[in-house]
């Protein structure tokens, strides 16, 4: 893959992405229960709205403004946020943390003391009036459906989306402002989820944990959800800018390679995974795919992963690019996934044009630009 290839297909992606619509909470408000069970969700669709996936796909463009060094998308950003905060935010929850992920990135450029204040406010919420599980982890409340001042509860359940919607914003807000305790909590966060969600045959992650029944219910390895640890884990250490403990960084590098040994071993022969990492009949997703693509050619050039995982990270973004089309829309992307008992769940997601597709795969294709 040449630079002059990738970054044809990264152009696209961007004009895409930053154009993309659909988001709609009044057509959330007469969802069925079935359709919201394939991944029907209004308010996920687009860029305008305040929540998850329009927060990864705010990610991984402002990946592409720090690649370029220069605020190439600032204006978009600013327009944004604005238009956002003159709607009026969304409840607090997990899903609606993402956007402040990259919101802290931009504070020192836009200078106001709102956003500032916005930031430091959520913080102080996810450690002080999030509810949380046993054992004091982030219980994964998500937006209500059909309700934007909403919340729907996951009583007593840990699910490894937290880690990136959540985890990463609050140890980020902790390195900024020198809070120990904040960092303290981001570290506690991802142990217990790596200590519920980890599996120790397999190398990877199952989708979520219950208190609950102490079980992870199907037990299912869901590619998206293993690809937010692989991305995700990689930001984590690399916002403590080498100062993280030597025996933490250890162990989470050591689960990192366990899990993309686990993964290599299941790719496709496409380059993509399949939607549930072991099962062949599933579809294979390009979002997950992006995602994991990111953390190990991240991980490679942090000298964290193995030279050799540069061969597997090769073949993925071969065939995420051969999942974008003409109009820069990025193709098979699975909507958005709560819990399931068993794969079939899993596989009935619909796959639809949706902003953390159109941002995994613009970060996978960055990582992938030879300097």
């Amino acid at each position: 893959m040449t630079n002059e290839l990738l970054l044809e297909k990264i152009n696209l992606i961007v004009e895409k992405l930053m154009n993309l619509g659909g988001a709609d909470y009044e057509s959330d408000k007469s969802s069925t229960e079935s359709a919201v069970k394939s991944g029907l969700i209004a308010r996920d669709f687009g860029i305008e709205e305040w929540d998850w996936p329009q927060g990864v796909g705010l990610y991984g463009l402002n990946k592409l403004q720090q690649f370029y060094g220069r605020p190439a998308y600032q204006n978009f950003f600013n327009n944004w946020f604005e238009t956002n905060l003159e709607k009026g935010l969304p409840s607090a929850n997990i899903n609606t943390t993402a956007p402040f992920l990259t919101l802290v990135d931009l504070l020192d450029t836009m200078q106001n003391p709102v956003y500032e204040a916005l930031c430091m406010e959520r913080a102080d919420w996810l450690m002080k009036e999030l509810p949380k599980t046993k054992e004091n982890g982030f219980e994964h409340v998500t937006s209500a459906i059909g309700n934007r001042n909403g919340v729907t509860l996951h009583e007593g359940q840990l699910w490894i989306d937290t880690l990136f919607m959540a985890v990463l914003f609050l140890n980020k807000m902790g390195c900024k402002y020198h809070r120990k305790d904040w960092i303290a909590e981001a570290i506690h966060q991802v142990l217990l989820h790596i200590k519920y969600l980890y599996d120790k045959k397999t190398g990877l992650f199952y989708h979520g944990w219950t208190f609950v029944e102490n079980n992870n219910f199907g037990e299912i390895f869901w590619c998206r959800g293993n690809s937010w640890f692989t991305f995700g884990i990689i930001d984590f250490i690399e916002a403590f800018h080498g100062h993280m403990e030597d025996g933490l960084k250890q162990y989470l590098t050591d689960t990192l390679k366990a899990q993309v040994n686990g993964l290599a071993a299941l790719q496709s022969e496409s380059g993509l995974w399949h939607t549930v990492l072991d099962d062949k009949d599933s579809y294979e997703e390009v979002s997950g795919t992006s995602a994991i693509a990111t953390g190990i050619l991240k991980g490679i050039k942090l000298g964290i992963l193995d030279a050799s995982c540069k061969t597997c990270a090769d073949k993925a973004v071969e065939a995420i690019c051969r999942n974008i089309d003409s109009g820069g829309t990025v193709l098979n992307v699975s909507a958005g996934t709560g819990i399931g008992m068993n794969a079939q769940h899993y596989t009935n997601i619909m796959t639809a044009p949706m902003a953390y597709g159109q941002s995994l795969a613009l970060v996978a294709l960055c990582e992938a630009l030879e300097v």
